[in-house]
């Protein structure tokens, strides 16, 4: 009977923790830090939205002598488990952005994909690896595929 007891309590607690580290926080809030085509770090935001689905929105802002920009991008993504508290993803979405410099300004929009992996440390912080390929539209900034690699840091609340 003792057996069976602590066969029955280490099974619960096994599936427990299985569902733990499937599961996705409801939101998580940093910073992503990449070449991004000259807008360095962007604010990144995820929310949980479903299952193993998430929304995730980058804020990107770009000051320099030559040009001044910002850049929002949103993606949805789908989150799988590798192992324990390692994950991996893959996203698609869209953005939009304005940017301003000597000699013209203007508007741009894009199309993305999102490819990465992310571990869920102990504490609530998220630590991420991606690359976002972005095809830009617009005659003078934008237009061209770009490939973001990048670093993400958040805070899961």
């Amino acid at each position: 009977m003792k057996h069976l007891r602590r066969v029955i309590i280490s099974t619960a607690l096994l599936m427990t923790s299985c569902l733990y580290s499937q599961s996705i926080s409801k939101n998580a809030l940093g910073i992503r830090v990449g070449d991004n085509d000259g807008f360095g770090g962007e604010i990144s935001y995820q929310r949980y939205l479903k299952s193993n689905n998430r929304l995730e929105l980058d804020l990107g802002f770009r000051n320099s002598r030559d040009v001044e920009a910002f850049k929002l991008v949103g993606l949805y993504q789908w989150v799988f488990t590798l192992e324990n508290r390692f994950h991996w993803y893959v996203g698609a979405g869209a953005g939009v952005g304005s940017y301003e410099n000597p000699i013209n300004s203007g508007a741009f929009a894009l199309v993305a994909g999102n490819l990465g992996i992310e571990y869920d440390l102990e504490i609530p912080l998220l630590i991420s690896l991606d690359i976002r390929p972005e095809l830009g539209f617009n005659d003078e900034f934008s237009d061209d595929l770009d490939f973001d690699i990048a670093l993400g840091i958040r805070y899961q609340f």
